[in-house]
């Protein structure tokens, strides 16, 4: 993967990370959760979130994604538009797996509020499979009582490291996007799933406490409402480009998602600015954001 693919799936993953704030119901529990455990995502949502992926309408977007390998409609094929859309039919996209809650590290943990969870739900992710064994993750979002497809992405990483956390012990994956990395939660302890988590906590993981210290040396100063915010440098594509016309390259350490609840930018103000910005830099069309990405390790 290029320097410039990586800039990119990390830029959009900031961008969905800062605004999107899902306002996803906490499950009822009678012992509430784990220490620094995220509430679980009601099984109603993650329904309506399926649901929405199985619009034919939305399978249609997948198939045509999967007929050009990701490459972003306002740039050209080799094939033309029948062949395109015979490759799309052929893809017959198909949702393999359940469609799981997506957790990304929150700015509350990062700022040492108490109680506050390691992540929260940003989105949700479905695993769709080609037929000739192309996969994609599409994410969802909730915008009132309705869900809306944000994102088409290659691979299947929020899906696939979700199941590793299951089949490796349980606990939460979440995902610490500012150096693409990906962890589980478990008994108290925060594991690597990949190599960028292994070199950032160690192949054995730390406690809690020790990985809430070092987020806080990473991104302390870097917190929504902080200077670095302020002066733009959280994250996302500019809108000026770089030579060639790709979009430059985004900061290396974004500002984390802000806090749940009321402090929450709405989805469908994220999906909006998303438009202005991601949207228009990377050149690609409104109804989702592409994103090339490493499948999982």
């Amino acid at each position: 993967m290029t320097e410039l693919s990586k800039a990119r799936r990390a830029a959009v993953t900031a961008l969905l990370a800062a605004g999107l704030g899902l306002a996803f119901a906490p499950a009822a529990h009678a012992d509430g959760p784990a220490p620094g455990a995220p509430e679980a995502v009601p099984a109603a949502d993650l329904a309506g979130a399926r649901s929405a992926v199985q619009d034919p309408s939305v399978l249609d977007k997948v198939g045509h994604f999967f007929a050009r390998k990701g490459v972003p409609p306002t740039q050209q094929l080799t094939i033309g538009a029948a062949e395109e859309a015979k490759a799309a039919g052929d893809a017959a996209p198909r949702l393999a797996g359940d469609t799981v809650p997506v957790y990304t590290l929150d700015a509350g943990f990062v700022a040492g509020t108490p109680g506050a969870p390691v992540a929260k739900a940003e989105f949700t992710a479905s695993k769709v499979v080609a037929a000739d064994g192309q996969t994609a993750s599409v994410w969802t979002v909730r915008q009132g009582d309705a869900w809306r497809v944000v994102n088409i992405a290659s691979g299947g990483d929020e899906s696939d490291y979700a199941a590793k956390a299951v089949g490796s012990g349980g606990g939460t994956a979440f995902r610490e996007p500012q150096v693409n990395a990906w962890y589980v939660l478990r008994d108290g302890r925060v594991l690597p799933l990949d190599d960028e988590a292994r070199r950032s906590v160690g192949a054995g993981g730390v406690s809690l406490a020790a990985y809430q210290q070092l987020v806080h040396q990473r991104y302390g100063d870097k917190l929504p409402g902080s200077a670095y915010d302020r002066e733009g440098k959280g994250g996302g594509y500019p809108l000026e480009t770089a030579a060639g016309g790709a979009p430059k390259a985004a900061p290396e350490a974004a500002p984390v998602a802000a806090a749940g609840g009321g402090s929450a930018v709405p989805a469908v103000t994220a999906a909006a600015a998303l438009g202005a910005t991601a949207l228009a830099a990377a050149g690609v069309g409104a109804g989702a954001v592409l994103r090339r990405r490493r499948g999982l390790r």
